[in-house]
């Protein structure tokens, strides 16, 4: 087995890595920890054989398995990926001995591992590697009386194993090379992200970093300063969404603006000496402050504050936006900015509709500029971005003619059954577009509209749509209410009298060549 470099922490994929061979890995233990590394494995294409000594471990897996499966699938399943390959085995002798990789996964507890791990050495080729899931135990006294303890080592991952890709490879004092390349290209394999510890310590690192968080949690409920769902929020809205894309290092070279970590320390570094936490900091020395500065440097890799800040923002949007349709967190809150900027434009832009109101042009509801998630790697505008710019112009529409929370939380919404896109024009980063809506036909349940997109005055695309008002409660068609079909009705007439748009019901066909 290949392994990438003497590190492998830039995360980085070996060249030809996604081509190994279906393996055998063999599991030991199969709780919460256990059961995720079945996920991951059977989900790579591998086959699994597992044991564990408790009552019905074997039934609990499987139901495990087929809970975290739809999970697994979202992520990407390779070919080959089935449940129908794990195997249960009678004995943890039976598994080290038909798996090319055991990884252990028995409680925290260090005889009952070292007990364990002594069977499997006993029973397993020699060339096998043996992993422990250990969460903070040392390796080297794991290894201690093994007949091969230089092909054991820890592989600590985060629940859920099948989801997140962080797994500490820790080696201990009499671990080999050669194993830790071996467990740097397994763990390359399962798509994983692979640290290397290279200083063997108890609980390693993040698990000291959410230990000494933890800690603190602990002091704040017991002292009676805060609740556990106010310390959650204190992390969940703020320091949590910049931690999915930059740690706590580069976080604050960033605080330190154009100064970076130096600066930083330098106006900060005094808050050290105050009682903010119980956790006392080492003194605040120039070797300290070098290996921090400097550390950030590199990890900047050249990229200029200004940079690495456009980043940090743009994962913020990714992250926050993915987080919406889950009405979680943040995710909630950018939900609700969105309701209520369109809001806000349907106020001061265009209406809303009220008798009398002047719509005789196509309305021109919504706004935006080309976002960095939006290009794809020509730098363009993908096709997905179009249609969510011509979904917002309609949800602006809706808004317009009183279809807004309120209405749809009444159990009524238009539904799309069919679009068309027309695309005339490139988009890229940052650009501003504009779209108009007009009206080309409804009825008591259906809506039929054209969106034209602009960039300065330059049409880009056009996207044709027919919608159909639904029950949402009934789950069928059903007539609009009487306020908003006042306003269909109206548009519908005012727009009646301007030409159809030449892209309207149009076909997508190759021409016959002319004789």
């Amino acid at each position: 087995m290949r392994y990438c470099g003497p590190q492998r922490n830039a995360g980085l994929r070996c060249e030809g890595e996604g081509a190994l061979t279906a393996r055998t890995i063999g599991l030991v233990g199969t709780g919460v920890i256990g059961a995720g590394w079945a996920v991951r494995a059977l989900s790579r294409g591998h086959d699994v054989i597992a044991w564990d000594p408790v009552g019905g471990a074997e039934d609990r897996l499987r139901a495990a398995v087929e809970r975290a499966w739809p999970s697994a699938t979202r992520l990407g399943l390779f070919p080959g990926a089935d449940p129908v390959r794990l195997r249960w085995a009678g004995s943890p002798e039976e598994v080290a001995a038909g798996a090319g990789w055991v990884q252990e996964s028995a409680p925290e507890d260090e005889p009952l591992k070292r007990s364990l791990l002594h069977r499997l050495d006993g029973a397993a080729d020699p060339a096998t590697v043996i992993a422990s899931s250990s969460s903070g135990l040392l390796p080297s006294r794991l290894a201690e009386g093994l007949g091969h303890p230089e092909r054991l080592l820890v592989g600590h991952p985060f629940n859920p194993v099948y989801l997140l890709p962080l797994v500490e490879v820790v080696p201990g004092e009499a671990t080999a090379e050669e194993t830790v390349a071996a467990a740097m290209a397994h763990y390359g394999d399962l798509v994983m992200y692979p640290l290397l510890v290279r200083n063997e310590i108890e609980g390693y690192l993040s698990d000291r970093l959410q230990e000494a968080l933890w800690r603190e949690n602990l002091h704040l409920v017991n002292d009676g300063v805060a609740t556990t769902a106010e310390l959650d929020d204190s992390i969940v809205y703020g320091p949590g969404l910049r931690w999915a894309a930059m740690g706590t290092n580069l976080t604050f070279h960033l605080a330190g603006g154009e100064g970076g970590m130096r600066h930083m320390l330098g106006q900060f570094g005094p808050a050290l000496k105050l009682p903010w936490t119980r956790l006392e900091a080492p003194e605040l020395g120039a070797e300290l402050i070098e290996a921090l500065a400097a550390g950030c440097e590199d990890q900047a890799g050249g990229r200029s504050i200004a940079a690495l800040e456009r980043q940090r923002d743009d994962c913020l949007l990714a992250v926050m936006r993915a987080l919406r349709p889950s009405g979680i967190g943040a995710g909630r809150l950018v939900a609700e900015r969105e309701a209520r900027i369109l809001a806000a434009r349907a106020s001061t832009e265009a209406g809303p509709w009220t008798p009398g109101t002047g719509i005789e042009a196509p309305l021109a509801l919504y706004a935006a500029v080309v976002e960095s998630d939006w290009v794809d790697y020509n730098g363009h505008m993908t096709e997905w971005a179009f249609l969510t710019v011509f979904g917002w112009a309609s949800d602006a529409l809706f808004r317009y003619l009183g279809i807004d929370e309120a209405y749809r939380a009444g159990g009524h919404s238009y539904y799309t059954v069919e679009t068309h896109l027309n695309h005339r024009r490139e988009a890229s980063l940052g650009e501003p577009l504009r779209v108009t809506t007009q009206v080309l036909g409804s009825d008591a349940k259906r809506l039929h509209i054209f969106h034209t997109m602009y960039r300065d005055g330059e049409m880009l695309c056009t996207g044709e749509q027919m919608l159909v008002h639904v029950d949402t409660a009934a789950g069928r068609s059903a007539p609009l209410l009487p306020g908003p079909a006042a306003a269909v009705a109206a548009v519908t007439v005012a727009h009646a009298s301007m030409p159809a748009p030449p892209q309207a019901g149009s076909r997508m066909a190759i021409p016959e060549p002319e004789d």
